[in-house]
């Protein structure tokens, strides 16, 4: 009689949700749009210039797990300094005269991340909420300054100049300001997935996970979330520039309000803090459920982040993409 082994049964692969091919659908998406909704191009720019900041505040915010109120200064850095840098009359001597958009843009990028060293190498080395509350504060202090400048337009604001063209792109154009904001959403996108795959994301979700043991294995926590919020401040700066060409008009109390930091955070933490695509699937949700809502709802983005923030709370912890995670594990499993 011979003994017969049993070998194991495979064990179901899941169905997973956060690869290459859910970010191919996505810029699918953003690529067909204009085809089938070419007259709601505002709509299109808005909506993608505010996923890309989602998913910017989701490098320090989901992958660092550093919960930041105060991107809206970020974005406001961005916004003010290329238009700052664009306008004749405001533009520093060191300069020489106006800077093209694209270069105030980069500097804008060099900037915020500079601010954001020095902003975190300060307060990342305390545990606990003191982040979160710098944050408000930072943003506080930026938006006085820039209501009290006269250099910055105080509370009126700024109103953007002619502009050279990008590429051939007339910049004041929705069907071009729709292939930058696109580019921008493919960027994060591309910087999110090349940091999932390095040692800086490892790292990243290590010190999320558990500082100490972080610390333990050589990983130095306050260095990696300082270089978290420089990358994340920097492409916050670049959407920024963008929102203001967009916007083409702008003042403090609109763009450096502590509600518009609010929005990209819910954006992210709605879609799935932590993921790739997460945040720009909860932007894209936020965008059509407030336009949907808009004409019957006088309060409509409150009353819309209330209940989703609510849902997904109770519902769903891990956000929309934590959702679609459980739904390919159980598919995997009935397979």
């Amino acid at each position: 009689m011979t003994a017969t082994t049993t070998a194991p049964a495979a064990r179901p692969r899941a169905l997973t949700f956060g690869n290459m091919w859910l970010s191919a659908a996505l810029i699918a998406v953003i690529v067909l749009y204009p085809m089938f909704f070419g007259k709601a191009m505002n709509f299109g720019v808005s909506t993608l210039i505010f996923a890309g900041l989602a998913m910017s505040w989701n490098i320090l915010g989901g992958w660092a797990g550093q919960t930041s109120l105060g991107h809206a200064a970020l974005l406001g850095i961005g916004a003010y300094t290329m238009t700052l840098l664009a306008i004749p009359e405001r533009v520093p001597a060191i300069f020489g005269g106006p800077v093209a958009p694209w270069w105030g843009a980069l500097i804008a990028m060099v900037l915020a991340a500079l601010i954001a060293a020095v902003w975190g190498g300060l307060t990342f080395r305390l545990r606990g909420s003191y982040f979160t509350l710098s944050s408000i504060a930072v943003a506080l202090v930026i938006r006085l300054i820039a209501i009290n400048s006269e250099w910055t337009g105080g509370s009126e604001g700024l109103f953007m100049p002619d502009l050279p063209r990008f590429l051939g792109l007339d910049l004041f154009d929705r069907k071009a300001e729709y292939i930058l904001a696109a580019a921008f959403v493919v960027l994060t996108l591309g910087i999110t997935h090349a940091i999932r795959r390095s040692r800086l994301g490892y790292a990243l979700q290590a010190v999320r996970e558990d500082e100490d043991g972080a610390r333990a294995l050589g990983i130095d926590p306050t260095r990696m979330k300082v270089i978290a919020f420089m990358i994340s401040a920097a492409l916050t700066a670049l959407g920024g520039a963008l929102y203001g060409i967009y916007l083409q008009a702008f003042e403090p109390h609109t763009l450096l309000e502590l509600p518009i930091s609010v929005q990209i955070a819910l954006m992210a933490i709605i879609g799935g803090r932590g993921t790739i695509q997460g945040p720009a699937i909860g932007a894209i949700l936020l965008a059509v459920f407030g336009e949907i809502f808009r004409n019957v709802f006088a309060n409509a983005n409150l009353l819309i982040y209330g209940v989703l923030i609510l849902v997904v709370t109770l519902f769903a912890p891990n956000g929309v993409m934590g959702l679609f995670q459980r739904g390919g594990r159980k598919l995997g499993t009935a397979r």
